[in-house]
């Protein structure tokens, strides 16, 4: 599984930023997509994530202001950021867990830097 991610930028707190993650390769084996990011000098964290069916998970920080979603047709899941604010800033890295025989692997796309101005 290989993960590709766009759209990350500078914006103005108050703003809004799109982040997309395309998936290829073995698909179909794909479980959880999500988001995590990392800002300097902090560890990596979970911002939100997506079961193949749906269901969310987020990051008490983000409740209320980010939404994921996913198209599984089109291997891409969307995390939709609004009401940025300048801690959101840090570098947001697309996440997948495929499964084998009943094993989870963990995929990782290359960050995507976010960085909110005060």
């Amino acid at each position: 599984v290989q993960l590709q991610a766009f759209g990350g930028g500078l914006v103005q707190a108050g703003g809004s930023l799109r982040l997309s993650c395309v998936a290829s390769g073995s698909t179909f084996r794909i479980n959880v997509m999500g988001w995590y990011r990392q800002a300097p000098g902090k560890e990596r964290e979970l911002v939100a994530s997506i079961t193949s069916g749906g269901s969310t998970n987020f990051a008490d920080s983000v409740k209320g202001r980010f939404t994921i979603s996913r198209d599984n047709a089109k291997n891409t899941v969307y995390l939709q950021m609004n009401s940025l604010k300048p801690e959101d800033t840090a570098v947001y890295y697309c996440n997948a867990d495929a499964i084998y025989s009943g094993v989870p692997w963990y995929y990782w796309g290359q960050g995507t830097l976010v960085t909110v101005s005060s």
